[in-house]
């Protein structure tokens, strides 16, 4: 006969397991006042923008940045005054849903992020042609431009796209098992997707808890990051919603979750499967991969870039996944992406 004892204990443990599908309540504290510009979307949703570069009215060249996972519209992306000014580039940086002064998007998918972007540019009148350059987790809504802006008439259309550092989805049916099987990280990437998936609440608990650390081991982490990349986390903020702090927050966790899930998760779309959004133009697309990036490795992105031989591939030899901070590199990305021409800082699969 089953004692009182087992029972109880057996009960304690369903309850926890419910729990750790369970998020937390909303947090009580009021939200910040918005202080950032803001378009309404059709939907009803507002995204924050900021802009940076020489005057809209005055500028020759129109890029929309786009951050990835715990940055923001404040991100830092260090191209030199002077050859913004030589360029007459004016750049439009926005918080991307749930991120900063921008509301979630509680339908998000992959093809919504697309028109976002389209709905910014055409409110803020880029004109009929803008650039696009994706950072790390920026990458998903900027394989989405590409599979669905330019097929769209008479709208902003892109004119080309830099992916830099861009993360991976290890869910695209065309990559090869052979490729990825023995990847480590494909491995971190599904545990986390299932935890992520349906126990929210003990991964809440986990990157909130004070016994032991979680989000901390990410910080300045040899696993993570390269010797260079440590160097620079040393001398900016890293990333400042990662803290246990902020993510006790509802909205800030509910916001990196979504962002994870998405970019990990089911997309309407294999990127390998794109023809060139750009035929008029077999320059109009890039790549630059850290060939010391050890959260998404270069045998991944040469592959990508092999099979799709419209894109320019390019490698910065020592860099990590922080190759966006070091110096050098955003100037070489905006004369590749804007001028077609090739700097030193990095090695190009042209070379």
């Amino acid at each position: 006969m089953v004692s009182k004892t087992l029972i109880v204990v057996l009960i304690g443990l369903l309850g926890m397991v419910y729990q750790a599908t369970q998020l937390p309540p909303p947090n009580s504290i009021n939200d910040p006042p918005v202080t950032s510009p803001r378009i309404r979307l059709s939907d009803g949703r507002y995204l924050a923008y900021t802009e940076r570069g020489v005057p809209k009215n005055q500028s020759n060249y129109r890029i929309v940045i786009v951050h990835g996972f715990g940055s923001s519209k404040d991100m830092n992306f260090p191209a030199t005054q002077e050859l913004i000014e030589e360029l007459g580039i004016y750049f439009l940086l926005y918080d991307r849903a749930g991120y900063g002064d921008s509301d979630p998007n509680p339908r998000l998918s992959v093809k919504r992020v697309a028109f976002d972007i389209l709905e910014i540019a055409d409110q803020l009148n880029l004109g009929a042609k803008f650039y696009l350059i994706g950072v790390s987790m920026g990458s998903y809504p900027t394989w989405s431009c590409l599979k669905y802006i330019p097929h769209r008439q008479n709208i902003e259309q892109l004119a080309g796209a830099a992916l830099i550092a861009p993360v991976v989805n290890y869910q695209w049916p065309s990559l090869p098992y052979s490729l990825i099987k023995m990847d480590y990280r494909r491995k971190l990437v599904l545990w986390s997707l299932w935890i992520s998936k349906y126990a929210p609440g003990l991964l809440h608990w986990w990157v909130t808890q004070k016994w032991f650390p979680s989000t901390s081991v990410v910080e300045k982490n040899p696993v993570f990051f390269s010797d260079r990349d440590i160097e620079i986390l040393k001398k900016t903020k890293g990333f400042p919603m990662l803290t246990q702090d902020r993510l006790q927050d509802r909205g800030v966790f509910n916001t990196l979750r979504d962002d994870f899930l998405m970019g990990f998760g089911d997309w309407e779309f294999d990127p390998m499967e794109l023809s060139n959004p750009f035929p008029e133009n077999e320059s109009s697309v890039h790549i630059w991969q850290g060939y010391e990036d050890k959260v998404v490795p270069f045998q991944i992105q040469r592959y990508i870039s092999g099979k799709l031989g419209w894109i320019k591939y390019h490698e910065v030899v020592d860099g990590g996944h922080l190759i966006v901070h070091y110096n050098g590199v955003c100037d070489s990305v905006l004369r590749a992406l804007l001028v077609s021409k090739d700097c030193p800082v990095h090695k190009s699969s042209t070379e």
